[in-house]
């Protein structure tokens, strides 16, 4: 998949220049004469994927930063410090291109479809993968979109600039359920098990079903998500022995754990991630110790509450979180001192030596089994059956070196697996939505800014200018 994004990425993302909201394609007149043979559509969904690329350098800010285990302690960079202190704008950049971005990715998924179900299936041989593969792209879009923005344009296939203008803002649900959960439910029976070769890393069957299953978590179905997720374990994943090994680049991302990922490509081309670049502190002993190029993002630093609630044993706390105070330590055991500037913590998960500065080789982790896991614990623990919800949170728990858990009440079930998500999945883009889809994001934040109504961010203000029709697309209450 690293290999096949490669080749059309770079020309796409370069492309992508449009604003408004996307829902025209680039270039209809030639589409008819584009969309011919199985390479043309696979082509078109590697640049429905390469625009989840762009989406992704970004996307950690909603789920990490606007919650409560990352700040951003290096004041100089005034949108970060709006987001982690809820005082982002419709104005604020970080809104107004994840809305575009989004819609980009659903308008190039449905040309895709709009052209695909004419196709010839002795000609177009991958057929029902390629609607699967772009209806699931689809499905993550709006997914995203939803949790964001919450009310958001529901557009099924290509339409006219004028159509847009005309296209309201439709409720949460009906996008769930007429296009998210369909579009999920489509993909899971059309989409392989596995790849090989260079399709590798594209999504699978699993990955539909997982991300249906955080779809039902999501809304709180937890019947039909404990069915899709162990529906999941019997798909050949397996958590990975050593925890590290997660984060270790030298090694094929593509494990055993592997899920879905964005999937980034190192080598100079300019499209690696900037994640190795943006975690680190802006210190030359860290950049030297880890062969980074050019400057840390000073982003993404761990609050020191997390720190405290790894146990003292726990085998993730040395990579997931880390106080530059403390130095680094050699290969031959020497402590190598570091004095904090802007930053006094950091995270190791994404660093990996670069050959040129944010082109790092690191994916980022959409889906991995640990969540699935997790999130099977606890759609068992809500119908009742804490005792297989506890096998579930202990293979976790096992695997960080961590004592099992027994005899819990479901109250105390549900408490640990909140816990155990925090720590497993530290920085990588679930705390907030957790603390939302859970009803408890209020209570965990409201001391570092949030009201009440910020359980969604504002709609972008391009967006709501455009319109130009309170009544009939409004901005979210609260940031009018």
């Amino acid at each position: 998949m690293k290999k096949i994004i490669s080749l059309l990425a770079l020309t796409l993302l370069l492309s992508c220049k449009k604003e408004f909201i996307e829902l025209t394609p680039e270039s209809t007149a030639s589409t008819d004469a584009v969309y011919k043979t199985n390479k043309d559509f696979q082509d078109a969904v590697v640049g429905i994927y390469s625009t989840f690329q762009v989406i992704y350098q970004s996307f950690w800010q909603f789920g990490d930063l606007a919650g409560d285990d990352t700040e951003q302690q290096h004041s100089a960079q005034l949108e970060f410090v709006n987001i982690n202190n809820f005082l982002a704008t419709s104005a604020t950049p970080l809104v107004h291109t994840t809305w575009l971005d989004h819609y980009r990715v659903i308008f190039r998924a449905n040309t895709v479809l709009s052209q695909i179900d004419k196709a010839d299936p002795a000609i177009v041989i991958d057929k029902n993968r390629h609607i699967g593969e772009a209806k699931f792209l689809r499905a993550l879009a709006y997914f995203n979109l939803v949790r964001v923005f919450g009310d958001v344009p529901l557009v099924a296939a290509p339409i006219t600039i004028e159509e847009a203008s005309k296209t309201s803002r439709e409720k949460v649900d009906k996008i769930y359920d007429e296009i998210i959960i369909k579009d999920l439910q489509d993909a899971e029976n059309k989409l392989p098990v596995k790849y090989s070769g260079t399709l590798v890393g594209k999504a699978t069957k699993g990955a539909a079903k997982s991300l249906l299953a955080k779809v039902y978590l999501t809304r709180k179905d937890f019947a039909n998500a404990e069915t899709k997720l162990q529906e999941v374990t019997t798909l050949g994943y397996s958590l990975l022995p050593i925890y590290n090994d997660l984060f270790d680049y030298t090694k094929d991302e593509h494990h055993a754990e592997y899920i879905f990922d964005i999937e980034y490509i190192d080598g100079g081309l300019g499209l690696g991630s900037t994640f190795s670049n943006s975690f680190a502190p802006n210190l030359s002993g860290i950049i030297n110790f880890f062969g980074l190029k050019g400057s840390g993002g000073q982003q993404g630093a761990p609050t020191l509450p997390i720190f405290s609630l790894f146990e003292g044993n726990d085998k993730r706390k040395g990579i997931s979180v880390a106080k530059v105070a403390d130095g680094l330590t050699s290969p031959n055991g020497q402590t190598i001192p570091l004095i904090p500037i802007d930053v006094t913590t950091y995270s190791k998960k994404y660093m990996t030596p670069l050959l040129t500065a944010n082109d790092s080789k690191a994916n980022w982790k959409v889906i991995r089994y640990a969540d699935v896991l997790l999130m099977y614990a606890e759609a068992l623990n809500e119908t009742g059956k804490t005792d297989l919800a506890l096998i579930n949170l202990n293979l976790v728990r096992a695997r960080a070196g961590l004592a099992p858990f027994s005899a819990l009440t479901q109250d105390d079930t549900r408490e640990k697996i909140y816990l155990e998500r925090r720590l497993e999945l530290h920085l990588e883009g679930h705390r907030w939505f957790d603390l939302v889809r859970t009803g408890r994001a209020l209570a965990a934040l409201q001391s570092l800014g949030m009201k009440p109504y910020m359980t969604v961010f504002p709609v972008p203000l391009s967006q709501i200018q455009v319109i130009n029709n309170p009544a009939f697309f409004p901005q979210n209450p609260g940031y009018n």
